[in-house]
């Protein structure tokens, strides 16, 4: 299966988040301790809940339930991004290719989801 690393889903989710790291900088310092740490965490912890699945691939069921973990994560990282366009941190643009990472993120985990047995290190 190789690394954690070749996993097209840690790809796509760390570059996500690595992006909205550098766009969250311009984010004004009263949003330092709500929005800005918030969609940081959430970006983040995506590939951290993939970093656990990864290590949970001997057992089905806690592999499937991080990955899970992970699409939560995911969908609140949208949540935060739709609140940055609301704000008018972020361009439409901005908002749209982001986004638009966040659904292909989100798609790559329903499928490891729903074809776990292709991930898991002993398959049944």
């Amino acid at each position: 299966m190789g690394t954690l690393t070749d996993l097209l889903a840690y790809q796509k989710g760390f570059n996500l988040a690595m992006e909205i790291f550098h766009i969250s900088k311009r984010f004004p310092a009263e949003e330092k301790y709500s929005l800005t740490d918030q969609i940081r965490r959430c970006s983040r912890s995506v590939c951290a809940n993939l970093a656990e699945a990864y290590r949970k691939r001997k057992y089905p069921n806690h592999f499937i339930s991080k990955l899970s973990d992970s699409d939560t994560e995911n969908g609140e990282t949208q949540t935060w991004l739709a609140f940055a366009l609301a704000c008018e941190y972020i361009t439409q643009k901005e908002f749209d290719l982001l986004n638009n990472q966040a659904e292909e993120v989100a798609r790559l985990l329903v499928y490891m989801m729903k074809n776990s047995e292709k991930f898991l290190t002993n398959p049944v």
